[in-house]
């Protein structure tokens, strides 16, 4: 997303056309049985909001959360959502990096060139993505007629909404061999609980967007900068890794940051650690009760995860840093469970007080460094 570009940094149109084009295709259902599945995920959906409020207690029962749509989707939609996320995000950066390349010789051009390409390496890296996710609560793009928003808040903002990626759901429920009515209503318990977080949450989805924007804020518009950032990437994912660094390579992401951008993505990743654990948490803990099947769904699940697809997938993974967001499924959900069995379901749910009661990385680690922080008397 650092690439010098022209009346747009990024060639939004072209990031979606590409993407769309290289995804992989879906699962091969004929047009009766889309229609039941979208169907029955839209009834898990609803009655994944009881079942998730019941175990959290997040919500008051007197409360009425603010209501978003769900939205059941294809891969294309997916990207297209994303996308438009995407834009809203980054479009202070990217106004940041337009300014400066304004007073650049021969801006004009490398604009041209500079949006597109940007807009073609968005739209393959999407077009990896588009067939991995099962679901999502999307809460950044704006609301429009065709990504409809929850009710809006006091500042005016529309909510989120709710993306279940349907053909994923049914090409993974058929590889792993299971009872797919139970899988959906296993996927839709996780994504439910995500929109729980954030619609019980008021604070919350203002707290990630600033912590994202002072990440953003951070980056280097400078293009000689840039590069020189992308060489060490290029070194370190070579191994030629400079004297002490851990044996352990980072992925391209975490080598073109700043120190100050680690410092924030720490943070951010504590955060992202404990919803995503959380939702694991929660999709289990309920599933006893209404998904008989849970304990295989999710012993083939973690299997699943732990090998990826492919020896292509698993380097991609690494490259990309999706391997930290595997580690924070697991590391979120061992934080949430010793949380709770120390404290109880309502003293965990101190940690949605306020952003000062959020876990830091190393309390995710360390349960009872937070138990203790937020927990202490006198």
């Amino acid at each position: 997303m650092t690439s010098i570009g022209g009346a747009e940094m990024v060639d939004w149109n072209l990031a979606v056309a590409t993407a769309t084009r290289f995804v992989r295709p879906g699962p091969d259902v004929s047009r009766d049985e889309a229609r039941a599945v979208v169907a029955e995920l839209r009834r898990h959906a609803k009655a994944s909001e009881e079942h998730v409020r019941a175990f959290t207690r997040m919500i008051p029962d007197d409360v009425r959360p603010r209501d978003t749509p769900v939205l059941v989707v294809d891969r294309a939609g997916w990207v297209r959502a994303n996308v438009a996320g995407f834009r809203e995000l980054l479009r202070p950066l990217l106004d940041k990096m337009q300014e400066r390349r304004s007073g650049t010789p021969g801006g004009a051009v490398l604009g041209a060139v500079g949006g597109k390409v940007t807009g073609v390496e968005l739209g393959m890296l999407l077009s990896f993505l588009a067939s991995r996710v099962l679901g999502q609560y999307e809460t950044f793009a704006p609301d429009t007629r065709d990504l409809p928003a929850g009710d809006p808040g006091p500042d005016g903002r529309g909510g989120g909404r709710l993306l279940l990626v349907a053909p994923n759901i049914v090409h993974v429920e058929r590889e792993l061999e299971v009872d797919p009515h139970d899988f959906r209503l296993w996927v839709c318990l996780h994504e439910e609980t995500h929109r729980t977080q954030f619609t019980g949450v008021p604070w919350l989805r203002d707290h990630l967007e600033s912590e994202i924007q002072a990440f953003l804020a951070e980056t280097d518009v400078d293009p000689m900068t840039v590069l020189e950032r992308l060489r060490e990437a290029a070194q370190s994912l070579a191994g030629a890794r400079p004297e002490g660094e851990e044996e352990e390579g980072r992925s391209l992401v975490e080598v073109v940051q700043t120190p100050a951008q680690r410092e924030i993505l720490g943070r951010l990743t504590a955060v992202m650690s404990l919803l995503e654990g959380h939702a694991d948490f929660v999709m289990d803990g309920v599933g006893p009760d209404v998904v008989p099947s849970v304990a295989e769904i999710r012993e083939k699940f973690q299997q699943r995860r732990a090998r990826g697809a492919s020896r292509l997938d698993l380097a991609l993974r690494k490259l990309l840093g999706l391997d930290a967001k595997l580690r924070q499924y697991r590391d979120g959900e061992r934080f949430v469970r010793a949380v709770v069995e120390e404290v109880g379901m309502d003293g965990f749910n101190r940690v949605w007080t306020s952003p000062n009661t959020l876990p830091t990385k190393a309390e995710i680690a360390a349960p009872a460094d937070w138990v203790a922080r937020v927990h202490r008397t006198g």
